[in-house]
């Protein structure tokens, strides 16, 4: 009896879903409804019970497998005995208890176990696999060869005005069959590797022309990031790509020189090089198309003493920044520096309050404020001052007003003094003479103590770009040279010659060209220019001929009908040769020059790559039909339209972006993760971009690099 109530206790505990889930044959159904039946009978033994189901426990295997599928673990031991077995008492049958489950704490260090033992063999594969790419790229057998090598090359002819060598042919001309191919090609000569020249190189397609390169530095700078190289962040490695690897893919030349001048009827650069003994060499560079990107300069703005302070355009400039700082603070630390000399050593001042002044000063004030504590003395901290001189009434004052003030309001939380409608009048060594309006609106000079001085006030042209507009009578503009709305330098022959970046600026007259517009609509009706009235429908046919040929007043052209009624002085519907001069001229006054930013040089840069490849396109068809005259430039492609895609700038653990039309946003460090993933995307290589993350890793993990070298 007790027997039975056990058994029949263990079974109802389980429900008859999971049984019947568990039992897929027919002899285990029979047997467990048998089974069921059975138990019931409390008279009936085990014995007798599981002897009269022997045989559908025989065909279903084991009745162990049927008190599994129960949730129960019974062993009969006379089942397995022989129905005349003496074993088969009624004190053989035990039931053994349901095994405990696993500790769950187990459970996870097993597969913690197990992932790790997963991560460390794939990390150990991916170290073995580096290990034997690695031993690929040595090579110990010498790899040179007989080469052919032009003798134009080798011994240049001479010639032109001042009877220089002329390199007509380069020593790397014959290296390989595609750029044997490319010696008929068009020679494309680019002067600078900034960021429209790398802009203009990515955009080419291989094989159009003859490619070469002319720069006095053989690299190209991400300008962006250099006050992040000025204070340890960034090492100056990660911010430069080798010009000769750009130009690999299109088959080009590249010389470590400087240009000095252009003939324009000969087709030809000067160019200048120092020789081992230091003397400088002159050679010619013929070309079919020129680019200039040359850059600029620091604007000096006459201010007398910028010798004492530093710039921020090249590498070399952020090399001797950081040594300048570093070398600051270890005076500091010295017994024999006084408290006066000590406060004047770290005082750092920026005069300029643009995107460069804001972000140094910003890079500067984060590397005080969280490596200096750590391992140089903290008094030292308590003496430090950053100070932003800016002429303006804002610091950014080109970004939206909202962003300058919240850049004010993050500057004064972190004790940056900004002196704002300030202007520099002298640097001296030691300290910075400059005025400022005080509240009656008088100026008043004053004086700053400072050890380190950075000038960052716009910029100016280059010595080349200024010999290059005094070659050229129509080259007013005394800041960049002048092209036109296809980026050709006005003044030079015709499609022959283009600028682009710093050193340039896009000519808006649309005024100037009222005439050319009028001329040609006078020429279709058969009438004077100077006396045409044109009507509000031809009225649409010039405004839609002023954008196609300057696209930036295509915002100022929007409601012609409103423009053409308030210009129609005389209200008799049309307009006269006054009326619509007024008109476009006053779409002049409303058309501002284009922002001398990395941006722009760079939409430039891809502009002509794109312009370049189409006429390469359809240089066969111009050729078979003999026309090689005329404004090809404009039958060809578009005109130039810079797009503007907002404006960043990192203000100390925080950043702004003013996308433009007044909307924009700042933050704190959420927008500096996004400020960096910007800058991240817009780096020009994928060696770039991998040493830029392994730097931000770096300083998150052991701190800013503090060393001078």
């Amino acid at each position: 009896m007790a027997r039975g109530a056990m058994l029949r206790s263990l079974c109802q505990r389980h429900s008859s879903q999971r049984a019947a889930q568990f039992a897929g044959h027919h002899n285990i159904k029979y047997a467990a409804k048998s089974f069921h039946t059975s138990l019931r009978k409390p008279s009936q033994s085990i014995p007798s019970l599981c002897q009269a189901l022997r045989p559908q426990w025989r065909q279903s295997q084991s009745c162990l497998e049927y008190g599994s599928a129960l949730g129960t673990r019974v062993t009969l031991r006379s089942i397995s005995s022989t129905p005349d077995s003496k074993d088969a008492t009624p004190g053989a049958a035990a039931v053994k208890p349901t095994p405990t489950k696993r500790s769950r704490i187990l459970h996870v260090c097993y597969r913690t176990l197990a992932f790790t033992g997963f991560f460390v063999l794939t990390i150990g594969g991916l170290v073995v696999l580096f290990f034997i790419y690695d031993a690929s790229t040595y090579k110990e057998d010498p790899s040179f060869s007989d080469v052919p090598v032009s003798e134009a090359a080798l011994s240049p002819r001479r010639g032109g005005p001042k009877n220089l060598p002329i390199a007509e042919c380069h020593l790397d001309d014959d290296d390989s069959a595609a750029m044997s191919n490319q010696k008929e090609k068009p020679k494309l000569v680019v002067l600078g590797s900034g960021w429209g020249s790398v802009a203009l190189l990515k955009t080419l397609n291989p094989g159009d022309y003859h490619v070469t390169v002319v720069s006095d530095v053989n690299y190209f700078l991400f300008t962006p990031m250099l006050p992040s190289a000025t204070v340890g962040t960034l090492e100056l490695r990660s911010l430069v790509e080798p010009v000769r690897r750009i130009i690999a893919r299109l088959g080009g030349h590249f010389f470590k020189a400087q240009a000095e001048s252009v003939d324009f009827s000969a087709k030809m650069v000067e160019i200048s090089q120092i020789d081992p003994d230091g003397n400088r060499q002159h050679f010619y560079l013929p070309y079919d198309k020129l680019v200039v990107g040359v850059g600029s300069t620091t604007n000096t703005h006459g201010v007398k003493g910028l010798e004492n302070c530093h710039f921020l355009k090249s590498i070399d400039d952020a090399r001797r920044i950081k040594n300048s700082i570093l070398h600051n603070l270890e005076r500091a630390c010295l017994p024999t520096t006084s408290d006066e000399e000590r406060r004047r050593l770290l005082s750092f001042v920026v005069c300029g309050g643009g995107p460069t002044g804001v972000e140094f000063a910003a890079e500067v004030f984060d590397m005080l404020n969280e490596d200096l504590t750590r391992y140089f003395p903290k008094i030292l901290r308590n003496e430090i001052s950053v100070h932003v001189i800016q002429s303006r009434g804002h610091i950014l004052n080109t970004y939206d007003e909202a962003l300058s003030k919240y850049a004010e309001a993050r500057f004064a939380h972190e004790h940056v003094d900004i002196l704002t409608g300030s202007r520099v009048k002298e640097v001296r060594p030691d300290k910075i003479i400059f005025s400022q309006k005080d509240e009656t609106g008088e100026s008043v000079d004053k004086e700053l103590p400072m050890g380190f001085c950075l000038w960052s006030t716009g910029v100016a042209q280059t010595k080349f770009a200024t010999n290059l507009a005094s070659q050229i009578p129509s080259q007013n503009n005394k800041h960049a040279l002048e092209t036109d709305t296809h980026l050709r330098l006005i003044g030079s022959p015709m499609g022959s010659v283009y600028a682009i970046g710093d050193c340039s600026t896009v000519q808006n007259n649309v005024a100037d060209h009222l005439v050319t517009f009028l001329r040609t609509l006078a020429w279709e009706r058969g009438k004077d220019p100077e006396t045409l009235q044109i009507t509000f429908k031809e009225w649409r046919d010039v405004a839609a001929r002023v954008r196609r040929r300057f696209p930036q007043a295509g915002d100022h052209l929007r409601r012609l009908d409103r423009l053409f009624e308030e210009y129609d002085k005389d209200k008799s519907g049309t307009l006269d040769f006054g009326e619509l001069h007024e008109l476009l001229r006053q779409i002049d006054t409303k058309l501002t020059s284009l922002p001398a930013t990395a941006q722009r040089a760079h939409q430039q840069g891809q502009y002509l790559g794109k312009k370049f490849n189409k006429m390469a396109q359809m240089a066969p068809g111009l050729t078979l039909n003999e026309v090689d005259y005329g404004d090809l430039d404009e039958a060809v492609y578009k005109a130039f339209e810079y797009h503007h895609l907002g404006s960043l700038a990192y203000v100390g653990n925080a950043a702004v972006f003013d996308i433009g039309n007044g909307m924009g946003f700042s933050g704190g460090l959420l927008a500096v993760y996004i400020w960096r993933s910007v800058y991240f995307a817009q780096s020009v290589s994928l060696r770039t971009r991998i040493l830029l993350a392994m730097d931000w890793s770096k300083r998150a993990m052991f701190g800013r690099d503090l060393m001078n070298f």
